[in-house]
C-alpha cells in the first residue's frame, strides 16, 4: 500500500513539474509578446544630415535632392520620408533637359508605398520653361502624375504675366497642363497652356 502511494507520489510530482514548466513557458511567451507590442517603431531609422540625393535614368540626371535633414521611418506599416528643415529639388525632362526645374519647400514628406509626396512652407516651383509657381502647400501623386493643391497659387514668368488662383490648381506633373480655381490677373493666352475656373 506505501508503495503504491510512493508512486502516486512520484507521478504527482512529475505532473506538478511538468505543469509548472508549462505555465512558466507561456507566462515567458506572453511577457515577450507584451514587449514586442510595447516596442515603439515610429523612429527614423536612417538620418541623413546635409544629404544630397541624386535619382539617374540610363547615366542622365533626373532628380538631385538636397535637404539638411532626411528621416526615414521604415519600421512601420506605412513607411515614409520626412524633410522637416527644408528641400531643394532640380528635375530635368526630356522638354528641356539642360535647364532644370527647381523646387523648394520648408518641409516635405514622401508616403514610399503610395508614391506619394507633400511639401509645405512657402512652396516655390520653377518650371524648365520658366513659369514661377508659389503656394504654401503642393501635394503631388506620382503614380497618377498629378500635382495639386487647395491652397491660393501665385503664378508668373520671365514676360511679367501673373495669375492669382484663389482656390488652388490641378497640374500634370510635368506642368504641361493645369486648371486653376478662381483665378484674376493678367496673363497672356498665349503664355497659359491650360484651362481655367
Amino acid at each position: 500500500m506505501s508503495h503504491c502511494l510512493k508512486i502516486f507520489n512520484k507521478k504527482t510530482s512529475q505532473h506538478l513539474f511538468l505543469l509548472l514548466m508549462f505555465f512558466l513557458i507561456q507566462s515567458c511567451e506572453e511577457d515577450i509578446t507584451k514587449i514586442n507590442q510595447n516596442k515603439k517603431t515610429n523612429f527614423a531609422s536612417t538620418v541623413i544630415h546635409n544629404g544630397t540625393i541624386i535619382q539617374k535614368d540610363s547615366g542622365l540626371v533626373k532628380v538631385r535632392f538636397k535637404a539638411p535633414l532626411i528621416e526615414q521611418y521604415e519600421l512601420i506599416d506605412s513607411p515614409y520620408i520626412e524633410a522637416k528643415k527644408g528641400i531643394y529639388l532640380e528635375f530635368f525632362d526630356k522638354k528641356n533637359p539642360k535647364v532644370p526645374g527647381k523646387i523648394w519647400a520648408k518641409y516635405a514628406k514622401n508616403d514610399i508605398k503610395k508614391d506619394f509626396y507633400f511639401a509645405k512652407g512657402r512652396v516655390k516651383i520653377i518650371t524648365t520653361e520658366g513659369q514661377t509657381f508659389v503656394t504654401e502647400t503642393i501635394s503631388w501623386d506620382k503614380k497618377k502624375q498629378k500635382m495639386y493643391t487647395k491652397d491660393t497659387v501665385f503664378v508668373s514668368d520671365k514676360d511679367g504675366n501673373i495669375l492669382v488662383g484663389a482656390n488652388g490648381m490641378v497640374a500634370k506633373d510635368d506642368f504641361s497642363e493645369y486648371t486653376f480655381f478662381n483665378n484674376s490677373g493678367s496673363f497672356s493666352s498665349t503664355n497659359l497652356p491650360a484651362t481655367s475656373k
